[in-house]
């Protein structure tokens, strides 16, 4: 579970958290006397990443700024994407800093704590022997900040689908192990990482883990705040 490299998405616009972000990208919203940033850089180093791939759009200055004050003693790399590639796109547009080796993928919108610790660590205890791409699920009942009534992805028999009406409710938590193969046949710039998704589960070659601890979300303003106000301590 050593030197394994995280890339964190970065680059979106924030527009859910409203006036929050008009002046500081979302991942440098303050929970708890830290940035949704550091926590995430921080979480993932204390289990062992030493490389942090960080692909920026949306006052990419401010985070440049924030790297060079709050983390210049890590190994982190900033990308500035001129026009926003998507999930898909960003990813692949970093390829070339992952040596050829899986890598985890997080969403910069999700406030880790001591207790996904364990979830984390064995969602990573196979990192480099994931095929084609791994995810990572929450149950409805485990999420907070996702208010929706419909599941993203159902485990069947070792693999992943697409969730469909009456199914048991799963999120997808934001993190994902990616072998660089899956971006072999994709010659387009601009995409989302749902085409890849896809793709594998008409394959049966999408796999999954579900998550037996908590998630918290920082979907929009609304949860924000709220997790913000209540979000028990460790």
């Amino acid at each position: 579970m050593k030197n394994f490299t995280t890339m964190i998405l970065a680059a979106g616009f924030g527009s859910r958290m409203k006036d929050l972000t008009e002046k500081i990208p979302k991942p440098l919203l303050k929970i708890k006397n830290t940035t949704l940033l550091s926590n995430t850089i921080n979480f993932f180093e204390n289990i062992g990443c030493n490389r942090f791939i960080l692909n920026t759009h949306y006052l990419y200055k401010e985070l440049n700024n924030y790297i060079n004050s709050m983390h210049s003693d890590k190994d982190i790399i900033l990308i500035h994407e001129p026009e926003i590639l998507d999930t898909g796109g960003g990813i692949k547009n970093a390829l070339k800093f992952f040596n050829n080796k899986n890598f985890l993928v997080t969403n910069c919108d999700i406030f880790w704590r001591k207790n996904n610790i364990l979830d984390i660590k064995d969602f990573l205890f196979d990192l480099q022997k994931v095929k084609n791409c791994q995810l990572l699920l929450a149950r409805k009942s485990k999420t907070y900040g996702v208010n929706k009534n419909s599941g993203d992805f159902v485990l069947e028999n070792n693999s992943l689908r697409r969730w469909k009406k009456n199914d048991q409710i799963n999120f997808y938590s934001g993190l994902q192990v990616l072998n660089p193969s899956v971006f072999n046949n994709i010659y387009k710039s601009k995409f989302s990482i749902n085409e890849i998704w896809d793709n594998l589960i008409k394959k049966k070659e999408l796999s999954g883990v579900i998550m037996q601890s908590d998630l918290f979300h920082i979907g929009d303003i609304n949860t924000y705040l709220d997790i913000t106000k209540n979000l028990p301590l460790d």
